[in-house]
Order: C-alpha cells, then structure tokens, then sequence
C-alpha cells in the first residue's frame, strides 16, 4: 500500500471513529459522486435522487414487475370515466419535524414535480384540478383520460415524484431549495454534513413502513441499521483501499479498471445488482454556438465509436454492448430508426465535409467533464480526442461532479461560463419510453439541459401519448428515434453497459434494483 493511500486511509480512519457512548450500526457508503444539492426536483443527478430516496417517500412505487404500488397512499379510486382519481394516505405519515404528513401537501409537490419532469409535464396537461379535500384525501380532475397516471406517480427514477411539506413545495421549481424535510425511512443530519467529505442519515424511528416485502421501490422500507455515512472519496485508489481495508463496507461504482484489486479479497463481492444498465450520454448545447447549427451535431455524431467509449467506460466487454437504440436494447421500442451514423460509424471524412458545410470558424468548444465521476471523465477524454483530431477547437474543463450539475444549468454565452457539450449517463428505467425519456422531448427551456426546440418532436411525443395500441406505439418510436438522429441531433447514446458495485460480504438483504437502496441492508 502506497504512502499517500496509507495516509487517507488514517484520515478516513480517524474520521470515523466512534464517538458515541451506545452501540450503533452504521453503513459506511462510497457514493457515486459528493452530494452538493439537495433538491430531486431541480436537478437530474442520481446522487441527489439516491438522497431522495433515503429522506422522502412517494404515493406510488414500481415493484420488480414494473407495476405500481401505493406507497403513501393507502386506497384510491378511479371513476368509471377515468376522469376522477382520489387518493387517500396512509396512517402514521410524518415529516421529519414531526408534523403530519396533509394531502396539502401531496397536491403541492406534485405540482413542482409536475413543472420539471417530462412525464410530470404531459400529466398535468390534462389536468382539470388537484385539490385537497381534507387532511388525508385529495382528488385529481382531468380534462380527458391519462392513462400513464398511476405509471407516473410511481415514476422510479429522474425525476422522482418525492413528496415534501407544503412550505418546501411551494418554492419554484426552477429555484434549488437548500433544506429537506422528508417523510422516508431515513433523517438526513444536515449539522453533519460536509460537502465535499460527508453525508450522515439515521434511522427515523417514527417511519412507519408498509407490510409487504421490498420490490424495488416498492413495499416495505425498513431501516436495518442506526445510521448511514456517505463517505465521499474522489480517488478511486483510495476508495478502493478503505473498501479493501473495512474503513467502508460499500462502494457503489468502483472504476472498472480496480475491479480485479478486490479480487483477492475474501471478504469483498462484486456483484451487478442492476438487472438493465445503463447508457452513455453525450449532450449538446443546441442553443450556443457551433451547437446551435445542426450540421455540427450531425458531423460529431458521425465520429462517434461507441465500442471505443464503452472500452474506456465499463472496460471487460462482459459488461457493455453498443446499441443506438432511445428506448434500450431488448426492450419493445428498441429500434435502429434513423441511427445510421451510429450503427455504420464512424465516418470521418463525413464528419469534416459537415463541419466545412457549417462555416466552422475555429470557435471554442467547451467540454464538461468531472474527474470525480469516471464515467463521466473516460467519456469526455474520448471525445476530446476525437474532436481535436477533427480539426475542432475543444476546451476540456474539467470539475468535479458537484460542480459540473450546477454549471450544465446555466444558459449563458461561452465566454460567461457557459457550455458546449457534458456527458453523463443514464439508467434504463429513465429511457423505457417516450413517456419518461427526456432526452427527446424539444421544448426549449423546459427541455432537458441543452433545451433543443423541435415542434414536431413534441408533436410526435402527444401522438405517442394518443396511440390507441402498442403496435401504433412501436411505429411512433421509430418516428421520434428518427427524428432525434437524423434530424435534431440533441445528442447521442455512447453505448449500453452495467456497472459492477463490490461490499463487504457481511452486508445482506441488498435490493437488485436500478436504483441503490439502502434500506432493508443489514449489516452483520
């Protein structure tokens, strides 16, 4: 073991002592990236729907099946005309602070949800009104029939539906809050907390869990131990020996290159516990230049290898394949509609000629890039090469994650701290469909970061929503795969992949789920 490693790990060791005078459990846990916002309404980041999901709770959850199940919600009815819905909660809902959980509430946060998310945006179009009829029951109006209500309510990932106070619900959408007060499993202690180093939750005693066994992120949350340390490590090597050392009982994402150093290990496993992966992400900036003419999407586009991302991503091939497909490979709406360039690339000589066509003036591109996140990182570094290669004027400027899901929100001019292109990636569960895949919506600022506007994608988008049946589906998904890829080009997948976790063998009762959740783990 190296000196510098060696001496983290003291750090780290000296930082966890116990300082308690009663015993305790605590899951010590290598999260994916720092915490640095504390809103899953605002942003789309994974780290901040992992908090989530440990401090809120939602009225629906997807099970295994991918069926919804109440969650908060204890009945529900639906009219016979599918225009009424009432839910009533659950007794024993609490927020943090103690106070009851009101159906005030519920109706507040759905409809800051219902402001950012694309599957939130379509629902609340044909809603006529959501009102709280007293303390536990609200009903939802629509206008005319919403068959994806349940679907969305339960919706697994970004962006979560989380319920919050009304105080907190209240605030815009398009503005970050900066406290939580959740009713979920576990209490974040925000006087603990310290970015860029750690992030502490205990058990909330007072939750009341559901009776049924845990099914993603469905039935039973139960806390199984006392208290939760994300213990944020940005060097891999580091992270790796605490996780080999027992300083860390869990590192959620380890890079696929220190995989083999646990092999050795006894007391390690590494395991996939995410049964459909993930996709690569590249993401332009449509609104700034060169990004704003099609012709320079279309000629990156036509660089792209994916075998080579992916190769820098997941490494062994057992864990990735490439696929063009939207709506994930295997699925029903996979398809190769309109992703010539990806299946046939990549064609450089192409990629030029677009570039010529364009009137490329040597103008600076700026590369996003978190060094923290090496999905993120190995991504960028490809694609700063093939750019250069290309002739293209590429500034790789490079943060950690924390600060590149700030920076991605921001609409001004490159040489006021604005953007080119950022990678990132996305689990399966957020590409199903038309209906949660944000990534094709193209309605300018409410669209996904890069805020493409494409009328007749959106269009396309309220024809998939009016399908009569899954065929008319199918066809309409070939039509927006098309339209993304051959036309608009708000970005490209770089392939599809897993990414292995590895803990120690003596936690039990992991959830194999898209998401990680920490309750229901033992730590024995």
């Amino acid at each position: 073991m190296g000196r510098r490693v060696w001496l983290a790990l003291t750090v780290i060791a000296l930082a966890l002592a116990p300082v308690r005078g009663w015993a305790e459990t605590t899951l010590r846990f290598i999260p994916q990236a720092d915490l640095r916002s504390l809103d899953p309404i605002w942003t789309t980041a994974y780290i901040t729907r992992n908090f989530g999901y440990m401090v809120y709770d939602t009225l629906f959850a997807l099970d295994k099946n991918f069926k919804p199940q109440p969650q908060m919600v204890d009945t529900f009815t639906i009219s016979d005309d599918k225009l009424t819905y009432k839910f009533t909660l659950r007794d024993g809902l609490k927020w943090h602070d103690g106070s009851p959980v009101r159906a005030a509430d519920c109706v507040a946060s759905l409809k800051r949800w219902g402001a950012r998310d694309a599957l939130g945006q379509k629902m609340m179009q044909s809603i006529a009104s959501m009102t709280a009829d007293n303390d536990k029951t609200f009903t939802i109006t629509l206008k005319s029939p919403f068959p994806l209500m349940l679907d969305a309510l339960a919706k697994l990932s970004n962006v979560t539906p989380f319920m919050m106070p009304e105080r907190l619900a209240n605030t815009d959408p398009f503005t970050q809050i900066t406290e939580e007060d959740g009713s979920g499993p576990f209490k974040f202690v925000k006087a603990e907390w310290v970015p860029g180093s750690k992030a502490v939750f205990v058990k909330d005693t007072a939750y009341v869990p559901r009776k049924e066994p845990p099914s993603f992120a469905a039935g039973g949350k139960i806390a199984k131990v006392d208290r939760v340390e994300w213990i944020y490590i940005p060097d891999t090597a580091t992270a790796a020996a605490a996780l080999n050392a027992g300083e860390a009982d869990w590192y959620e994402q380890p890079p696929a290159d220190l995989i083999p150093t646990f092999a050795s290990n006894k007391d390690i496993k590494v395991d996939t516990v995410d049964p459909l992966g993930n996709y690569g992400v590249l993401r332009f900036n449509s609104t700034l230049p060169p990004f704003n003419n099609p012709k320079m999407r279309e000629a990156v586009l036509n660089l792209i290898d994916q075998k080579e991302y992916m190769q820098a991503v997941a490494g062994d091939e057992k864990y990735w394949k490439t696929c063009a497909a939207l709506f994930v490979c295997g699925t029903p709406y996979a398809s190769d509609a309109g992703a010539d360039a990806l299946l046939h690339g990549p064609n450089v000589d192409k990629a030029k000629g677009l570039i010529k066509e364009a009137g490329y003036k040597g103008e600076k591109i700026v590369l996003l890039s978190a060094t923290d996140q090496s999905i993120v990182q190995n991504q960028a570094l490809v694609t700063q090469e093939l750019l250069t290669n290309a002739g293209l004027n590429v500034d790789l400027q490079a943060s950690d994650w924390g600060t590149l899901i700030t920076r991605r929100t921001s609409k001004e001019p490159i040489d006021k701290g604005g953007w080119s292109i950022f990678h990132t990636w996305t689990s399966a569960p957020d590409m199903l469909s038309p209906a949660v895949n944000n990534q094709v919506r193209g309605n300018g600022d409410k669209a996904w970061f890069g805020w493409p506007s494409d009328a007749k994608m959106e269009d396309l988008v309220d024809a998939w929503f009016k399908a009569p049946d899954l065929a008319a589906q199918k066809k309409i998904a070939d039509d927006i795969q098309t339209e993304y890829y051959a036309n608009e080009i708000p970005g490209a997948s770089t392939g599809q992949f897993v990414i292995p976790t590895a803990y120690r063998k003596n936690l039990d009762g992991i959830i194999v789920a898209p998401v990680v959740f920490l309750w229901n783990v033992e730590k024995k």
